[in-house]
């Protein structure tokens, strides 16, 4: 199976978790000129831009220490033109979770990292 084809797997089982506590999947893979977010979701008021890591064993760490300063700026800046994009202001409270799936192991970060400039 190919990069993107294991991503895609690892993004439905985030997603099904995620859907399990309570969140509701707005967008998958959402794309555009300054990057790409893996799940974008309603958690009860926020707007929450999701980064899904995920690793074979822990040989490299967890998927969640894969998100550095540069990912998390992407990330930013992404979410910054989805927010432009569907005309939502600043006063939209959003957050940044990462789910990392590690084998078998789900874990969710809630509210991982802040927005980075």
């Amino acid at each position: 199976m190919n990069k993107r084809k294991t991503g895609a797997l690892y993004e439905q089982r985030a997603a099904a978790f995620l859907r399990g506590r309570g969140y509701r999947i707005l967008e998958q893979n959402y794309r555009c000129r300054a990057g790409e977010i893996d799940l974008i979701a309603r958690d009860g008021r926020y707007l929450v831009f999701v980064e899904v890591k995920y690793r074979h064993d822990g040989r490299l760490g967890e998927g969640v220490c894969a998100v550095d300063w540069r990912k998390q700026r992407r990330i930013s800046r992404t979410a910054l033109w989805y927010l432009a994009e569907h005309r939502l202001g600043a006063e939209t409270p959003c957050r940044f979770d990462v789910v990392s799936v590690d084998g078998e192991r789900v874990t969710l970060v809630q509210d991982a990292f802040s927005f980075v400039g």
